[in-house]
């Protein structure tokens, strides 16, 4: 069971160790969400929904090709810049951040070409839409700057400088935000907010580079010692293309989506849509700190010497992704309209309900999504993880050209939904037979209940509410909440054991940890009073 005491225990002490460095990253990824938000915002309200869905189709080409980019470099520089740090060899640092940077800056250029050069194809043949031509060209640079930012990252990662991989996100986010909304505010449409969001790349990359020499590259040791730029690079790729595969395929069908959609669908369906998909990032937030403090645990245990620590980490990182994410998705499904007209205002009319739709997907969290694949990388299954990514992306392409041309959205929509089910169904069945480890399926249901019924409570009664939009989503999160508070403990969604185990992780997140204890204590007590036993 889940409250294995000696289990649970090494694993939330595994937990708090690696997500102590976390916590940097976990601040920068808020911030920079919410400052990516709030400029998202501005833009759709000032933007006609077809105007912001050219800006999304200008955007799509060169997003596919940055699928491709790094080839796996990113990942690669995270691993040996992380490993030659421990073993104190700052020459094979250099080497590496050289070596990436290099890689990264070459074919960024080149690939910023290829995509130019394609534009007006793109835009004439495959959009059907020529205007979008200029767009997609001012685009095409984004896939530099974008490779410039990231090479950075991962090597901030490497080294453990996570306050300079947020520093990195929040300076591209605020340039981004207020970039495009300067330009859009001056009467440039679709074509400024494209802009925007391209200088703001370019201008994070190079300030990334810059800030990674000075903070790092410069004060790693001198030696003599050559630098080995092109035998590196290829030891990277060697390295880092086995696990690409997967991140790659998972961008492609995402990308391939969004190509179906923009060649079926009009330009005002394209603007609701992908307003919903950027709304949908708030269920995010909820994902972080679980993500953050558990998940990296399953690379840390061995299934052979401790079978009940995988199990009981497998088990409690489903529950308790699940008790965050799950009443988060019901939430924003009950509150979807009254939230999205609050923010983008009453023209985006489709997208409340594309929304609730869309994020039908973060339920899949109760059933194993989130960890099922981290427990696989996590113990080195990185060519089964890719095979059952994949069938998945097989099932994802098959589907959406039957359906999109046939139902639209809603025919992505069941695509998306139904393409992640085979996989997770695979990976469920594999770790139960290799592992012997599976889901406290009991614990999921209740937990879906509890908030499906806190959500079924707050849709009724805000239906009937003839209030401001912005009224009725302040009194429907109040309801929501309260309801769910009510409702998990009164259904034995989360126990007294739960509530020890969630404090001790998030322990680690230091000053928003007491904003965190005030719902776990009202709940504590909920617990006292339905749960005695």
């Amino acid at each position: 069971m889940l409250t294995e005491s000696i289990p649970v225990s090494k694993a939330i002490n595994l937990a708090r160790t690696s997500a102590r460095g976390g916590f940097n990253l976990f601040w920068g990824v808020a911030a920079s969400s919410l400052i990516s938000a709030l400029g998202v915002i501005f833009v759709a309200r000032i933007l006609s929904p077809s105007e912001y869905g050219l800006f999304a189709i200008a955007l799509i080409a060169p997003n596919i090709i940055q699928i491709v980019r790094d080839l796996g470099i990113d990942q690669a520089t995270i691993k040996y810049t992380a490993q030659y740090n421990q073993e104190n060899r700052p020459d094979n640092i250099k080497n590496v951040l050289a070596s990436a940077i290099t890689f990264e800056l070459l074919l960024g250029s080149a690939l910023s070409i290829v995509s130019y050069l394609l534009s007006g194809f793109l835009a004439t043949n495959i959009f059907n839409r020529p205007e979008l031509t200029p767009l997609i060209q001012m685009a095409s640079f984004t896939i530099f700057g974008h490779a410039l930012l990231k090479a950075a990252q991962a090597a901030f990662t490497g080294y453990e400088k996570m306050e300079y991989h947020s520093t990195t996100l929040i300076i591209q986010s605020a340039l981004k935000a207020g970039l495009m909304i300067l330009l859009v505010i001056l009467g440039l449409g679709a074509y400024g907010a494209v802009i925007g969001h391209t200088t703001a790349y370019l201008i994070a990359g190079l300030t990334s580079i810059l800030l990674l020499y000075i903070t790092v590259y410069k004060k790693l040791r001198k030696e003599n010692r050559k630098l080995e730029i092109f035998v590196t690079i290829k030891n990277l790729l060697r390295y880092g293309l086995p696990i690409s595969g997967s991140i790659i395929l998972n961008g492609f069908l995402t990308q391939f989506y969004s190509f179906l959609i923009a060649i079926y669908l009009s330009d005002l369906i394209v603007g609701n849509y992908q307003a919903a998909i950027n709304f949908s990032v708030i269920v995010t937030f909820f994902v972080t700190p679980v993500t953050t403090t558990l998940f990296p645990v399953f690379s840390k245990v061995s299934p052979e010497k401790e079978p009940e620590t995988l199990r009981s980490v497998f088990r409690s990182s489903v529950k308790y992704a699940s008790l965050l994410v799950i009443p988060a998705t019901f939430m924003l499904m009950a509150l979807s309209k009254p939230a999205v007209y609050t923010l983008f205002g009453t023209k985006y009319e489709y997208t409340p309900l594309y929304l609730a739709l869309y994020i039908i997907f973060y339920l899949y969290t109760a059933f194993g999504h989130l960890s099922a694949g981290n427990v696989l990388k996590g113990q080195g299954k990185t060519q089964l993880h890719f095979k059952i990514t994949l069938i998945k992306s097989l099932v994802g392409v098959i589907l959406s050209l039957t359906l999109i041309p046939m139902f639209g959205i809603f025919g992505f929509l069941a695509a998306h939904l139904a393409a992640e089910l085979p996989s997770l169904t695979i990976m469920l069945w594999w770790i139960k037979k290799h592992y012997n480890v599976t889901i406290d399926w009991s614990s999921s249901i209740k937990i879906l209940l509890s908030a499906a019924t806190a959500a079924a409570i707050t849709y009724a009664v805000t239906y009937v509410l003839n209030l401001a939009n912005w009224i009725t989503l302040i009194i429907g999160a109040a309801i929501f909440l309260t309801a769910y508070l009510v409702t998990a403990p009164l259904m034995g969604a989360i126990n007294h054991t739960d509530i020890k185990n969630l404090k001790e992780m998030l322990r680690v997140l230091g000053p928003i940890v007491p904003l965190l204890d005030m719902p776990l204590n009202i709940i504590e007590k909920l617990i006292a009073t339905f749960q005695k036993k």
